[in-house]
């Protein structure tokens, strides 16, 4: 077959730098064709090879007690959740494909997810998500949220798993880069699930699924690039996905994996066939030959670069055992499926991709993968040039308001804070019928495990703000968050998983960023022993405006092992209880939605964290959940104090009269967004239990007030009814989209 004569311009062309060309002509002994050399680019791209970044990612702690997969083992995490079960979780990013069309970029992202799940042989139970647009007024923006918001919904929910939890956030920095980051989280059995890795020579590899087109080539390379005004030229790199054959899938999938003829397994999501055949061959240390010619397409004429790379949804890839072939085919036909057998497996080491009887690439396996061959890089690093403003940022010439209450009112209506209902709305959280938070709203999603007692707890989180203040601490506020809000639920914290969204690596202040963040990240992950299973990177989320902020968005899971009687919702239950705030009493409100949003203040410290007193303050409230001695527990984070309070109040009509008991100035106290605090309510006769409690734990509690019928008292002063600021709270989202 004839292939252009390759060049350093062309490797160039395809996102291959000329040390890296000639790294693989050393390596192969020889001038790659074009084919090879495409094969490469996206293997060899950030999105498949974390080339800029794998360095930093081991540094992060992997071990655990009860990790059964750990970080880069399987296509996600695993781990033992007790009962003979296993939860497997992960989170990843599909922004730029839904930077240039929302709709798919979007949907495509919650079916690659769902699949690195089943992939391992467990059914998916939930769905969280976390999204990052610009500036609400911009039709570019209104535009971006209605296609990602359309694609997450018709997919999962035709796909059959509730979304039951998530976090939505706007800013400019993300007018051009919207960040789609979707997680997945499922359910095995002890000793059924599959692996990725390849083995016995002569075992057959069949790819089943939905038939290969032209759709998402370079879909990698595209990945590993800052978005530019040629972006949109790139639409072909998108995928288009189908998830009533994805529902397919996933039933012949756990089926075939059933059967125990599965030797491995892996989905194909970025750079498709070429992905799935290098990285199962190279992790069983062996070979491949794969008959190009003989995969099911959906369009004439593709040629072999085409098809290798292409990133067709809703394909899977299996090494069954020799002579179950029949057995495979007759599970696939019954699920009206199609599936061909494309290769076998060889002991030589070698991939070598057949098209019409002539071999069109040659390729030893280990070099195209992580751990392999693929280039490893450490960057450069800088202390951003705006470091400087923020170390000079002084609280004292923050005016106090004189008036509260508009100031909040204004807040609850700023898009970030204010409620998601028409996202939410638009999601199917009862698929299924295993969320129990649908009706008792928590600080995470509590998911039950059917047929045991206990239940999972769900959250995913990252104040990128924060992180952009200070990216160690802002990571450190972002694991800390996120264990605050299981723990909220009654649920204990077991595994992280994340999406790290940065911009160029090549820029030393993005890249002292990810160090930075890594750095915190991985202190509060050893602090709360919380391992990372895995997770994903997303470089290159800029454009001629610049990086986004650093967004390491973290995904947890947690256990609550008395589904029935031991999670904990956030609403206020009684009037008259009294409510006492656990964490320490904090002057702080840098980097607070107030100071940001509200004044205008683009640069101030980040907040404080204490990871010592944060961990204190997790154990304390287990224990009082635990020992039935609160009714509601919400942590302070985004608006802060003040935020906190309504939002308890808002599902039960319930208000509340409060005072600040300290000389703290009050726009800090009420507004500031300082890690380590949670609110609790408690029946008036047992206040002196919990404050003991807490002081045991060597943690600060005060009294605030009590929980009135309705009415809201701050300070002595009298605010409008708690069914004023959920009218605002309620319609900010749509007012601000254009949509009422």
């Amino acid at each position: 077959m004839h292939t252009p004569q390759v060049t350093v311009e062309i490797a160039g062309q395809l996102g291959i730098s000329p040390e890296e060309f000639d790294k693989i002509c050393q390596l192969m002994g020889r001038t790659p064709n074009f084919t090879e050399l495409s094969v490469y680019s996206v293997m060899w791209s950030e999105h498949c090879s974390y080339k800029n970044s794998i360095l930093q990612l081991k540094t992060l702690p992997k071990a655990g007690k009860n990790v059964m997969a750990g970080a880069g083992e399987e296509g996600a995490g695993l781990m033992d959740i007790g009962d003979g079960l296993a939860v497997a979780f992960k989170m990843e990013s599909h922004n730029h494909p839904s930077a240039i069309e929302p709709y798919q970029g979007a949907a495509t992202g919650v079916g690659g997810i769902h699949r690195d799940i089943f992939s391992l042989g467990a059914r998916p139970i939930a769905a969280l998500d976390s999204l990052r647009f610009g500036d609400p007024a911009s039709p570019k923006t209104r535009h971006l949220v209605k296609g990602v918001v359309k694609g997450i919904g018709n997919y999962g929910n035709a796909f059959g798993v509730p979304t039951v939890g998530g976090e939505v956030y706007f800013d400019p920095c993300y007018n051009t880069n919207p960040l789609v980051n979707a997680m997945s989280v499922g359910i095995v059995e002890h000793g059924k699930a599959a692996s990725s890795g390849a083995k016995g020579v002569g075992n057959p590899v069949f790819i089943m699924g939905a038939a290969t087109g032209k759709d998402g080539i370079h879909g990698a390379t595209f990945a590993s690039e800052d978005i530019s005004e040629d972006s949109q030229e790139k639409l072909p790199s998108v995928q288009v996905g189908d998830p009533f054959t994805e529902k397919l899938i996933l039933e012949a999938t756990l089926e075939i994996i059933g059967t125990g003829t599965v030797v491995a397994c892996q989905d194909m999501g970025a750079a498709g066939i070429t992905c799935s055949t290098s990285e199962m061959a190279a992790k069983g240390e062996l070979g491949m030959e794969v008959w190009l010619d003989k995969v099911p397409m959906r369009q004439p004429n593709m040629v072999p670069f085409e098809i290798l790379l292409s990133e067709s949804q809703e394909r899977m890839l299996f090494v069954v055992e020799k002579g179950t072939e029949a057995q495979i085919e007759a599970i696939c036909a019954k699920w009206d499926l199609p599936c061909a057998q494309i290769g076998v497996l060889t002991d030589s080491g070698l991939l070598r991709y057949h098209f019409h009887g002539e071999v069109v690439a040659e390729i030893d396996a280990q070099s195209l993968v992580l751990g392999g061959g693929a280039p490893v890089y450490v960057r450069e690093q800088k202390v951003p040039a705006y470091f400087e403003k923020i170390a000079a940022f002084d609280p004292a010439s923050i005016a106090i308001p004189d008036q509260l209450e508009p100031v909040v009112k204004a807040l609850v209506s700023l898009p970030s804070l204010a409620s998601k209902k028409w996202i939410v709305e638009q999601y199917d959280s009862m698929v299924g019928t295993a969320n129990i938070t649908t009706n008792a709203p928590s600080d995470a999603a509590v998911v039950r495990i059917k047929g045991t007692n206990k239940a999972l707890v769900l959250s995913a989180d990252c104040n990128s703000r924060f992180v952009h203040a200070n990216p160690e601490q802002g990571a450190m506020l972002a694991v800390a968050e996120c264990a605050r809000n299981l723990v909220c639920a009654g649920g204990t914290p077991i595994g992280v998983t994340n999406c790290l969204n940065f911009g160029n690596p090549y820029n030393p202040e993005v890249y002292f960023q990810f160090a930075q963040a890594i750095k915190g990240m991985g202190a509060a992950c050893l602090k709360f022993d919380t391992p990372v299973t895995g997770g994903n990177v997303s470089f290159y989320n800029q454009s001629e405006d610049g990086p986004v902020f650093p967004t390491p968005t973290i995904g947890m899971v947690g256990v609550l092992e008395d589904a029935a009687g031991g999670s904990m919702s956030m609403n206020f239950k009684q009037a008259g209880d009294e409510l006492i705030l656990l964490g320490r009493l904090m002057d702080d409100f840098g980097s607070a939605t107030y100071l940001y949003q509200h004044l205008g203040v683009a640069l101030s410290p980040a907040p404080y964290v204490n990871l010592d007193e944060e961990s204190a303050l997790q154990k304390t409230v287990l224990g009082l959940i635990g020992s039935k001695a609160i009714r509601s527990a919400h942590d302070v984070s985004d608006g802060g104090l003040m935020l906190s309070l309504l939002e308890s109040g808002f599902s039960s009509g319930m208000g509340f009269a409060v005072s600040n008991p300290t000389g703290i100035r009050k726009d800090a106290f009420w507004l500031g967004e300082s890690g380590g605090r949670v609110v609790v309510s408690v029946p008036a006769g047992d206040t002196d239990a919990v404050m003991s409690m807490a002081g045991s734990m060597g943690v600060p509690a005060v009294v605030l007030g009590k929980v009135t019928p309705g009415n809201i008292e701050v300070d002595g002063e009298t605010w409008s009814e708690i069914g004023d600021f959920q009218a605002l709270y309620d319609s900010a989202l749509e007012r601000a989209l254009g949509l009422k």
